[in-house]
């Protein structure tokens, strides 16, 4: 009797804990590694993941899902894959790849998740930016016609870039691609632009150096540094130049000004062709996956300049590529010149003979072209490009001619001296009131009797003479944005006073 009791009571209790239980689903916890190495996961299970959305493993790390298949899930992992093992379960968090965007990240130097490495203090964002986003439709956007002053000569006058604009830096390895992109971060001291300088896949001593550089130059207060360097997972190295753009847009989504550099996207193809091969995706061309073209198109089409109605901010692109052996028609160059508004093509040849930048202005172009320009460039550099082809031609056809024509020979001596005068040394960019006046005395043959030894000497007293004695004019053309008919007396008047003394 006791024991039916007892039996009874326990019965009770299981029924009474019944009622009480209640189901607990843990949500995520759907899917474990089957395998793990060169910085890629395959994951079984997780069948309702969405293409880039981020994944948990046991060890905090994250990963990004690339590769949707029936049976798995290829994700790539943001960190030491090496502490991933066979068999950890994987958690989805439901939400899309996205980095903290914030104006606390001006002067700071940043890995492509956002965290600091610059052993200041950490940074709290409020707000989260989507990686990968889809590019502003043609209405959003309006023309590109505000220039971004390089500070460059060469570049400000013939090949002028515009606030909106993705123009290419393409050239062989040493021909001082990154040197420009630095030049243009330093000249915009002033402009309220803010520069996202992306390193890809560098050596961490060069970025080191460049930070270092841009902080003597006092260029540091309006970058930011996005640093994925060659030690570091392909992973981290492929959604850089994502990170990088993300945070422009931010800028841009305010209404102001942002210029992002992508040093260099040669590097971001290699490690997505080592992320697509690890993966066995199928290769292609030089063996690179069939989406390499959609892989810098989406990247590059987010550069714009959004209309008035959506704020009037613009992104700025100056993506680089690194050719071998000055070869323009291999397949990433090819690609990224198709896609972008123009590119500066910077030529060993031309280095190694002291031009500098070395830039083969016949291959360059920027499509925008003098709309990006203030008027007084136009007028003063409107013939330049096409009088400086025209001199390089001369200038091969004149080493096999003996006997030249007066004009030909008039040629050929204006082009050299326009191209001495067109050299600039490195970390000194140009105001362009400064540009527009020397190109003045060059365009107007105030040069043309000047020994070419004696130009850059003429150059540097030239400018102490307009700073000192006729900075008003200096300050007009700032001020006008192009040159009257006073303006262009006054300043033949001026160079010609300043010729009798030098």
């Amino acid at each position: 009797m006791a024991n039916l009791d007892k039996s009874a009571q326990i019965t009770r209790d299981i029924l009474k804990k019944l009622k009480l239980y209640q189901s607990k689903v843990e949500v995520g916890f759907t899917g474990r590694v089957l395998e793990a190495a060169d910085g890629v996961a395959k994951i079984s299970g997780l069948a309702q993941l969405s293409y880039s959305e981020m994944v948990e493993f046991p060890t905090g790390l994250l990963g990004v899902a690339i590769n949707l298949e029936e049976e798995e899930v290829g994700a790539i992992i943001l960190g030491d894959y090496l502490k991933i093992r066979e068999g950890d379960r994987v958690k989805g968090t439901g939400r899309l790849l996205s980095i903290g965007v914030d104006e606390k990240l001006i002067g700071r130097v940043i890995d492509p998740l956002g965290n600091p490495l610059d052993r200041k203090s950490s940074i709290s964002f409020k707000k989260y930016y989507p990686v990968e986003k889809i590019a502003p439709g043609v209405t959003k956007r309006q023309p590109v016609n505000t220039p971004v002053q390089t500070g460059l000569k060469s570049i400000d006058s013939m090949i002028p870039i515009g606030r909106g604009q993705r123009e290419l830096i393409i050239g062989d390895r040493g021909t001082g691609k990154t040197a420009i992109v630095l030049d243009t971060i330093i000249n915009q001291k002033d402009q309220d632009v803010v520069c996202i300088y992306v390193a890809i896949g560098q050596k961490a001593s060069r970025v080191a150096q460049i930070i270092d550089l841009l902080e003597k130059q006092q260029a540091l207060d309006h970058t930011i540094i996005v640093a994925a360097n060659a030690s570091d997972p392909a992973s981290l190295q492929y959604i850089a130049p994502y990170t990088g753009c993300a945070i422009g847009e931010y800028f841009m989504d305010q209404g102001r000004d942002a210029l992002v550099i992508y040093d260099d996207l040669t590097k971001h193809a290699w490690a997505w062709r080592q992320i697509s091969l690890i993966l066995r995706r199928p290769s292609g061309r030089e063996a690179y996956p069939g989406d390499i073209f959609y892989l810098h198109s989406r990247l590059l089409e987010r550069a714009c300049r959004m209309s008035d109605k959506e704020g009037g901010g613009s992104l700025t692109a100056l993506p680089i590529i690194e050719t071998q052996a000055g070869d323009l028609s291999s397949y990433i160059p090819t690609n990224v010149i198709s896609i972008t508004d123009g590119q500066i093509y910077l030529e060993s040849d031309l280095f190694y003979a002291g031009v500098r930048p070395a830039i083969n202005v016949g291959l360059s172009v920027s499509r925008v072209g003098g709309s990006a320009q203030i008027k007084a460039m136009k007028q003063v550099a409107g013939k330049l490009r096409l009088d400086l082809a025209q001199y390089r031609e001369l200038a091969a056809f004149a080493q096999f001619a003996t006997d030249l024509d007066e004009k030909t020979k008039q040629q050929i001596e204006r082009g050299s001296r326009m191209v001495e005068l067109l050299k600039q040394k490195q970390y000194i960019p140009m105001s362009v009131e400064k540009q527009v006046v020397l190109l003045f005395a060059g365009a107007y043959g105030f040069i043309d009797d000047i020994p070419i030894e004696r130009i850059a000497e003429f150059e540097t007293k030239y400018l102490e003479y307009m700073e000192t004695i006729k900075g008003k004019l200096l300050q007009m053309i700032k001020k006008e944005g192009k040159l009257n008919e006073k303006l262009i007396e006054d300043l033949k008047e001026t160079t010609a006073d300043f010729k009798k003394n030098f």
